[in-house]
């Protein structure tokens, strides 16, 4: 399924700090810790605790995160299926990292093995 233009520039300036919730509530739904979250999220993009919460208070858009981010080398072994998008298949490069973090979170509330999730095979 390819993403449309509309889609692209939607995922672009969504307000990080209002997914984020999201994702404590779904992992900790789950069984797993906040502090797991930010291993996550800080392996994919080398922002630690206090500088996620700073984009957060700081209301920053996808485009600006991951524009600040360092994205980690291995991010392209992140394969799969995710909102209905094969990750693999996705062309727009901020699209794919946004997916690349709903991929990371979903597979830590499924109960992943977390050498797994970060690619350390």
């Amino acid at each position: 399924m390819k993403t449309t233009p509309e889609h692209d520039e939607r995922i672009a300036k969504m307000i990080f700090g209002s997914v984020y919730p999201h994702y404590i509530t779904k992992v900790e739904k789950k069984g797993r810790t906040k502090e797991e979250l930010y291993q996550v999220i800080e392996w994919l993009t080398g922002f630690d605790q206090n500088k996620i919460q700073e984009l957060v208070n700081e209301k920053v858009t996808f485009e600006t995160f991951f524009h600040k981010a360092a994205l980690n080398p291995n991010a392209h072994l992140i394969k799969g299926v995710i909102c209905g998008y094969r990750i693999e298949e996705i062309e727009n490069p901020l699209t794919k990292q946004v997916r690349y973090l709903d991929k990371l979170v979903d597979e830590l509330a499924k109960g992943r093995k977390m050498d797994k999730i970060l690619r350390n095979e």
